[in-house]
């Protein structure tokens, strides 16, 4: 038996792909969109993808499972499960509680384990060249390393109304009648490790046990004392916000994301050509650089997206797909970049990309606003806006601030002052630049706290001193 793992660290998700060594077949769980890796592993390793399914519906990212099908043939599985409202809208093998796929001799056995979301399947692994019993659970969002998978993103971001509660209890009922009757030995491989917001609490680990986590994990004495209430109260307190864009996710993983096939490489675009693009607002310049340079002037109009690995999760903050039908033009140091910046993003649905350049000389720049620490108070500002998280701003924050994660800033432009000043901040700065380049675009007067709230504390706790 064969399982690779797959991660992408933008979106903090695991993929698997299983293979069946003697018969040469492999199976892929959870595939994102850009598909090569997966293609290179079956190659890698002289086996055939002949399968494809995911754990559930999901919101974060959209999924691979149709286009890694139609590149290879593969037979696709999704869950069966889960009740009328929660069927995928495109034709594929449902899978039932118990039923399974066979890959050589190979038993890949779903479980439904409602909870995060009613139609969720986990996978049970048999390795039947050299076991009976299954010794490995792909556990998709049901269970992660010393976390569950949060019941409330139906609320956050599918138009849900107090369907945490009963997903909170399914998931209770989840962890009871299915993971805890498993033998404590047996391996469990989540679909995201830390930094997803798919769970508020998610250790980085890249596999866990059923033994490992009934002894340590906060859910444990809940499961052990049978107290559903304690568990459901403690499992929904403090979760992060969920960003926007996972309404789209789930509305287009649903129907089934379009196949993309052979892309091709980007092309480098001429500055001139650029420049009037620009003018007549036919394109969008994504600035690619560190935050740090972009506030040293960026294009005027720019959406701050930074390189380095997080261009999916930024992306998606800061352009909609659904409501922008202009294409993006990557300002990017180099090709390699700049394919990479686009592999990111088509993992969020953004599809459309005129090219790139690597220079924006003779460019319409501006130079981002500041304000200091120092002149905060003075600064006349209309709103000072916390783009961080709400567990964050909870834990200190600029007095007087409201909180709009940056994740949630595009489509609640409406609720921000049309005239004067908005001073943004994040913890570090990198999120800020984000955010403060989607109010620019859209013709806010948006001015950056200096250090963000790390850059506010340290002067304040200086300030403190002095004057004592």
């Amino acid at each position: 038996m064969l399982l690779e793992r797959i991660y992408d660290n933008d979106l903090a998700q695991a993929g698997y792909l299983i293979g069946c060594q003697a018969s040469g077949e492999a199976a892929v769980v959870d595939a994102r969109r850009d598909i090569g890796v997966y293609l290179d592993l079956a190659q890698q390793h002289g086996m055939r993808i002949v399968a494809v399914t995911e754990t559930h519906i999901h919101a974060d990212y959209l999924s691979g499972t149709r286009e890694l099908a139609a590149a290879t043939g593969a037979e696709m599985y999704v869950s069966g499960a889960g009740g009328e409202d929660w069927q995928y809208g495109f034709e594929a093998t449902r899978l039932h509680d118990r039923e399974a796929i066979s890959i050589g001799r190979l038993r890949i056995e779903a479980r439904h384990t409602p909870g995060h979301t009613p139609e969720h399947l986990a996978f049970l692994v048999t390795d039947g060249a050299f076991a009976e019993e299954p010794g490995y659970m792909l556990s998709g969002d049901f269970v992660f390393a010393g976390d569950l998978g949060r019941p409330d993103l139906l609320d956050e971001a599918a138009g849900g109304v107090d369907t945490r509660y009963e997903g909170a209890r399914q998931l209770f009922a989840s962890l009871r009648d299915t993971l805890l009757a498993l033998p404590d030995h047996v391996q469990i491989f989540p679909g995201h490790g830390s930094g997803s917001a798919c769970g508020k609490a998610l250790g980085a680990l890249p596999s866990t046990t059923v033994g490992y986590e009934r002894r340590n994990a906060w859910w444990g004495p809940y499961l052990s004392t049978g107290d559903e209430q304690g568990f459901i109260d403690e499992l929904l307190d403090g979760q992060p916000d969920a960003h926007a864009y996972f309404a789209r996710m789930k509305r287009q993983n649903t129907q089934g994301p379009q196949i993309l096939g052979d892309r091709g490489e980007l092309p480098e675009l001429a500055p001139a050509d650029v420049a009037a693009s620009l003018a007549d607002d036919s394109a969008i310049l994504v600035d690619s650089r560190p935050a740090t340079e972009v506030r040293e002037g960026t294009v005027r109009g720019a959406l701050a997206v930074p390189a380095g690995g997080k261009a999916a999760s930024y992306g998606a903050w800061v352009y909609d797909p659904e409501t922008e039908t202009r294409p993006l033009v990557l300002f990017v140091p180099d090709r390699a970049t700049a394919q990479d910046m686009r592999d990111h993003m088509i993992r969020v649905g953004i599809d459309e990309f005129a090219g790139f350049v690597t220079s924006i000389d003779g460019l319409p720049t501006e130079v981002p606003a500041q304000v200091a620490p120092a002149d905060l108070d003075t600064a006349g500002a209309a709103l000072v806006l916390d783009v961080r998280n709400r567990t964050e701003h909870a834990a200190g924050h600029v007095p007087g601030s409201q909180q709009l994660s940056a994740g949630r800033l595009l489509w609640n432009l409406d609720t921000l002052p049309k005239d004067g000043l908005i001073v943004t901040y994040c913890q570090s700065g990198v999120r800020n630049s984000v955010a403060a380049s989607v109010l620019r675009r859209a013709g806010y007067q948006v001015a950056e706290l200096e250090g963000s709230y790390a850059g506010w504390s340290a002067w304040h706790d200086r300030e403190r001193i002095s004057v004592a």
